[in-house]
């Protein structure tokens, strides 16, 4: 099982240095991938009294292709995975255009995690529509592979068209492993069908879900090890309860771990002293 760290995005501040610092010191401790999560806007909730969302307009975020851009030229082994990206309020073409680049430019490290999501407001200010992501997002995977594979494509879907054009990059390996989120049964289905990983949330069911998608891979004709599988999890004291956790989901076929640091009460500085801690009691036993 692979080891990563979650970008700290709410919690780093914008300190670029510190940013640096970060990334180049989990790849000296060896671990294999950084996370970073994606938000365009937060929403105020000085008019939304009955806001449920976990992030609003306090909440910080760097943009994931900026930042890897950033981090791309200070690191050079580590993988960067956007986890993720929210597909359906994006352009697809122009995704692909930067996904394409920063894979060129990182040397061919970047995975491609994508998302639904569920924050309407961001939705509503990119002018996408909410209610046909899901949808959508499936065509847009398609556009996406078929951009990132033939010089030239023409396309002529529901959502999109595009006449005998094509990308300039295109990524190293004319590909890129596409990685969705979510855990809703339909987001399930489509992992099956379409996904080459996964990244479910870590809940006391995730052996029976990680079963049901292995059996619907395989009865849409695909070989279940061919998706990867990353789990977050939260940082605790990397003691006992965090590594018997890390050992489960290897047990159940968890190909990639990421330990995040956020929400635990770290200040800026604090988190890179802690997943060095992380490192030293957890990269013996992955």
């Amino acid at each position: 099982m692979k080891l990563g760290v979650v970008f700290p995005q709410t919690e780093i501040g914008e300190d670029p240095d510190r940013a640096a610092a970060f990334a180049t010191t989990a790849e000296s401790l060896g671990y294999d991938h950084i996370v970073a999560y994606d938000h365009v806007l937060g929403a105020s909730t000085t008019n939304r009294p009955d806001w449920a969302g976990p992030y609003t307009d306090k909440s910080m975020f760097h943009e994931p292709f900026v930042l890897f851009s950033y981090l791309a030229g200070l690191t050079k082994t580590i993988e960067l995975v956007t986890g993720v990206i929210i597909l359906p309020q994006r352009q697809t073409t122009l995704v692909a255009k930067q996904a394409a680049t920063l894979d060129v430019l990182s040397k061919g490290r970047l995975r491609l995690g994508i998302g639904t999501g569920w924050n309407e407001v961001e939705y509503e200010a990119l002018g996408e529509d909410f209610s046909n992501r899901g949808s959508r997002s499936e065509e847009q995977i398609d556009v996406l592979r078929k951009l990132f594979a033939d010089d030239v494509i023409s396309y002529d879907g529901k959502w999109h068209k595009i006449t005998e054009a094509g990308l300039n990059p295109r990524p190293v390996n004319r590909n890129l492993p596409i990685w969705l989120g979510g855990m809703a049964p339909k987001v399930m289905d489509r992992v099956a069908r379409l996904a080459d990983g996964w990244f479910p949330f870590y809940n006391k069911n995730l052996a029976n879900q990680i079963a049901e998608v292995r059996s619907k891979a395989e009865q849409h004709g695909r070989n279940p090890d061919d998706i990867g599988i990353e789990v977050i999890s939260p940082l605790g004291e990397a003691g006992p309860k965090q590594l018997d956790q890390l050992k489960r989901l290897r047990d159940m076929g968890v190909s990639h771990a990421a330990v995040a640091t956020m929400n635990v009460g770290l200040k800026q500085d604090e988190h890179i002293d802690a997943i060095k801690r992380f490192w030293d009691a957890a990269h013996t036993m992955i």
